[in-house]
């Protein structure tokens, strides 16, 4: 129904896309920086979530409604943004209660797995890198005279999906790994508890300042 080249191909397009760092990348960093490796697996895990939630919107017709309707796509830009700055200054406020003591606390004590997939998963639909990249790109790889083209477009969507929970899943353990070293010091835990929330503000202003002007 596929076939092998237009697989290939557009998982030779998604890597070029996927490599350059944008919105789910930068969360993903800044909810490692800010809580740590749980957290942000459980991020990328519902980032990929969302990721193809959108490419089913876009198989069965909505993605291409947004792509076309300029209120409509700036509105969820909007909303992913203002979500993104809401988590950021929360990560901000409450870095003070971030202590190296915390770092084994029981997983109810942490943030909840569920609240981080969820998080994940509204920033996963609302990235606009994601709702340009699903509705513009992938329709072009379907074949038209094989019929089905939305199973086409879910099964060929599995492609950018599973290499974006690869890299994502790398730059979160790359970040723990980083924040282990903060967190032999409740001082330095603190900061890059700070930093991580300063990020995903930043995120959210860049993400509501770029996309389409038309």
């Amino acid at each position: 129904m596929v076939s092998t080249e237009s697989v290939l191909t557009f998982a030779a397009m998604s890597l070029l896309v996927i490599v350059i760092p944008g919105p789910s990348v930068l969360f993903v960093v800044g909810r490692a920086l800010a809580h740590g490796r749980r957290t942000a697996l459980a991020t990328v895990l519902g980032n990929v979530i969302g990721c193809y939630a959108l490419v089913v919107a876009v198989a069965w017709g909505l993605g291409a409604l947004v792509q076309s309707s300029v209120a409509l796509f700036v509105g969820v830009k909007l909303a992913g943004a203002a979500y993104l700055v809401y988590l950021g200054v929360q990560a901000f406020r409450h870095r003070g209660e971030m202590r190296v003591a915390n770092m084994t606390a029981p997983a109810e004590e942490r943030r909840g797995d569920l609240r981080s997939i969820l998080d994940g998963m509204v920033v996963g639909v609302t990235n606009p890198k994601g709702i340009v990249f699903f509705a513009a790109v992938l329709p072009q790889f379907v074949d038209h005279s094989a019929g089905h083209l939305p199973v086409q477009m879910m099964v060929l969507g599995l492609v950018p999906v599973t290499i974006g929970l690869v890299t994502d899943t790398l730059w979160g353990l790359g970040a723990s790994a980083a924040r282990s070293w903060f967190a032999r010091s409740d001082r330095r835990l603190s900061m890059v508890g700070g930093a991580g929330g300063l990020a995903m503000i930043g995120l959210g202003v860049t993400v509501a300042a770029t996309g389409r002007a038309d």
